[in-house]
């Protein structure tokens, strides 16, 4: 039986950074809003299964790997005593506050939150399959549609098993994907991840702090493909001590299902061999947007070859009522940008004048040492063709990280060559990810090596190491030598 039919200003399909953010600002502006969503509260894929849990095992994996490295301090630990089922209920209830908090800014802002699965009736209608039951139609103005993205699979490398009893095939339990590598039933003895990304590489590292012998196999020439090398490479470094294996310019040929794991088949040209067994697999090779059955075939919505809406600079589609934000609308998939692009979409519905034409989205990638970056890459310039100067501080001459025993990191600014304007920021080390913030102000604000370099910085800190790398611009850094630059006279 039909349940009531509701109206609303605005809808917002999906409830995640970018979609509960939306929400919120339009109620602030005094909209009449409506959040719908298939979890209980709201939070979506980053705050249920991805971004949050995440972050939570990769701290506890870091604090174990401080525990074993404080030794070379003259502090020695007696071998940890991993809880799986308390680290768990630990994990999940990071996750239960933050959602739990994000229902009672809800009801507080008079967001009407429904939970179920909306598609697309027409450009101003929704059909919406409530988790009770019930099907309610929901009448708009404008929507925007937030429903984000879900990890890419392998089709061809599935893995069938048959249960005990033989009553049939289904997936096999020991091939893992993001959501259930993050569920951590349990440590496997082995695991291979399949994928260099930065998917892999952060629940690799997690697995192999808590004991796991992890092995990553990626099938291009370097781990974290796209990212500058000499970046990764300070990462690269580390996960060698830590990992297993890491198998370059390799792939996954064939999987099949075997007594203790599954049987992975590789093919390369510098295997030692070629078929090895492992208790788990877990395919970390990206994620696909979510823009599959939700009704855009009803509307004027175009969907591009790679299945991401097309949006114009206010996030609108071709239908001019409805908007598409965050990984479901384009690259990069992070979290804060979508949350930007929803406060511009809501702006744009506002009518205020407003476009997303930021110069720096920052990324991170959360392994130890971490990686961080924005604006203008190296790799981007080289494929560009554009002229730069980089500024590079190492770590080794850092005095803060000389105290953490962490000098295996470098700091390094992208500038005009010119004008010595910061073009981008890069980091690899450990904490880069909470000093990329700095980087992207001097981007967006069009800040010069200068500038950076006369602001003073807190000592010490591994802040500096951007202070420094603005002074080497110069050839007048402290704490590395670096010839001064030579200055055309009038």
């Amino acid at each position: 039986m039909p349940g009531t039919p509701h109206t609303t200003q605005l809808a917002v399909i999906g409830a995640g950074p970018g979609g509960y953010a939306a929400a919120f600002l339009a109620a602030d502006l005094g909209l009449q809003v409506t959040l719908i969503d298939p979890e209980p509260q709201p939070g979506g894929v980053c705050l249920y299964r991805g971004c949050i849990p995440s972050k939570a095992l990769l701290h506890v994996a870091k604090l174990l790997d401080e525990a074993r490295q404080a030794t070379r301090w003259g502090v020695t630990f007696a071998a940890p005593t991993i809880d799986v089922e308390k680290l768990r209920a630990w994990k999940e209830s990071v996750v239960h506050k933050l959602t739990g908090g994000l229902a009672d800014l809800c009801q507080r802002r008079h967001v009407a939150y429904i939970q179920g699965r909306a598609t697309f009736r027409n450009a101003t209608t929704l059909a919406v399959h409530t988790a009770s039951g019930e099907d309610i139609e929901v009448t708009f103005t404008q929507a925007i549609v937030a429903t984000g993205s879900q990890p890419a699979t392998l089709p061809r490398l599935a893995v069938d098993w048959r249960d005990g009893v033989g009553a049939g095939r289904s997936p096999s339990p020991r091939l893992l994907d993001s959501t259930s590598a993050l569920a951590l039933t349990d440590i496997p003895r082995t695991l291979l991840v399949i994928g260099g990304g930065y998917i892999g590489l952060e629940m690799g590292s997690v697995y192999a702090a808590l004991g796991t012998q992890v092995s990553v196999v990626e099938m291009t020439a370097g781990l974290l493909p796209g990212v500058d090398r000499d970046l990764v490479h300070v990462l690269s470094r580390r996960l060698e001590q830590s990992l297993a294996a890491i198998m370059l310019n390799t792939t996954v040929v064939a999987m099949q299902a075997a007594v203790d794991g599954i049987s992975v088949t590789f093919e390369g040209a510098e295997l030692q061999q070629p078929q090895q067994v492992f208790e788990k697999v877990l395919i970390a090779v990206g994620r696909r947007p979510h823009s599959q059955g939700l009704g855009l075939e009803n509307t004027r919505v175009e969907i591009d070859q790679r299945g991401f809406i097309t949006v114009d600079a206010q996030r609108r589609t071709a239908e001019p009522s409805i908007y598409a934000i965050g990984d479901v609308a384009g690259e990069p998939m992070l979290a804060h940008k979508a949350t930007h692009e929803g406060r511009i979409a809501v702006e744009a519905i506002a009518g205020h004048k407003v476009a997303f034409e930021p110069h720096a989205i920052p990324a991170v990638v959360f392994t130890d040492p971490e990686i961080a970056w924005c604006g203008l890459t190296e790799t981007q310039a080289k494929q560009e063709g554009r002229r730069i100067e980089v500024a590079r501080f190492p770590w080794a001459a850092s005095g803060r990280a000389m105290t953490l025993d962490r000098t295996d990191g470098v700091t390094k600014l992208i500038l005009d060559p010119e004008t010595g304007r910061v073009l981008g920021v890069g980091l690899a080390g450990s904490g880069a990810g909470e000093l990329i913030a700095e980087g992207v102000l001097a981007v967006e604000m069009a800040a010069l090596a200068s500038d950076v370099a006369l602001s003073i910085h807190p000592h010490p800190t591994l802040s500096e190491t951007l202070m420094e790398a603005a002074e080497a611009f110069s050839g007048q850094s402290t704490h590395i030598y670096r010839p001064q630059r030579r200055r055309s006279s009038a």
